[in-house]
């Protein structure tokens, strides 16, 4: 007979999976500047030079990495940018991106 796992008591509920935490935290948006694969950053060791703004997103600053899923290649993680989350979600109102 086999074991009985001791990872969940048995006749425990189950629990919702996390999608966010299961994906990284990526999403997938699209707007009039095409699709892209979006993902929060709490922070990182490096500054990093915003498109939107022209301004540094400093190192340790909460932050959003996106880059282009509609590409001939799909994902092109090479062309990865770091944007303010305020610059991110005002990029609409400014149209197309700068690259």
């Amino acid at each position: 007979m086999g074991r009985r796992s001791t990872k969940r008591p048995y006749g425990a509920e189950h629990v919702e999976l996390d999608v966010e935490r299961a994906t990284g935290g990526r999403r997938s948006e699209s707007g009039a500047d095409g699709e892209w694969t979006v993902q929060q950053v709490r922070g990182s060791d490096r500054e990093y030079r915003c498109p939107g703004c022209d301004q540094l997103v400093n190192a340790g600053t909460a932050h959003v990495v996106a880059w282009r899923t509609d590409g001939l290649f799909g994902e092109a993680l090479d062309d990865r940018r770091h944007w303010h989350t305020s610059c991110w979600q005002a990029r609409a109102r400014r149209g197309p991106t700068r690259r």
